[in-house]
């Protein structure tokens, strides 16, 4: 055996392979006038959520203020936000949408 023997070895973490992109949470926030179907609708056709999953999402906004919708790299969560920002805003609503590094 070798000097460099798995005793004296530096171990390296999956978690901190190079090339691996910072990842971001998008998320929706609850307001007064956005409709829980349009919430619903947009996390169906943003975020490619079932139905059942969309409803449990919309909930969990409505009752706790804001929830994560989805975990992307930094390019297509922003892409998101601005779907979302974009969509909203075509249908008169002002739902939020925001990121933050996960």
């Amino acid at each position: 055996m070798t000097s460099t023997d798995s005793k004296t070895r530096p171990r390296i973490s999956s978690d901190t392979r190079e090339g691996k992109p910072p990842m971001y949470k998008v998320l929706l926030h609850n307001d007064d006038y956005t409709t829980m179907e349009f919430v619903v609708d947009i996390l169906v056709r943003v975020f490619g959520k079932s139905l059942e999953k969309a409803t449990q999402i919309m909930l969990n906004v409505h009752h706790k203020g804001k929830e994560v919708c989805g975990i992307y790299p930094r390019e297509i969560a922003e892409t998101k936000v601005e779907t979302v920002h974009n969509l909203a805003s075509n249908k008169g609503f002002p739902l939020k949408s925001t990121m933050e590094k996960e």
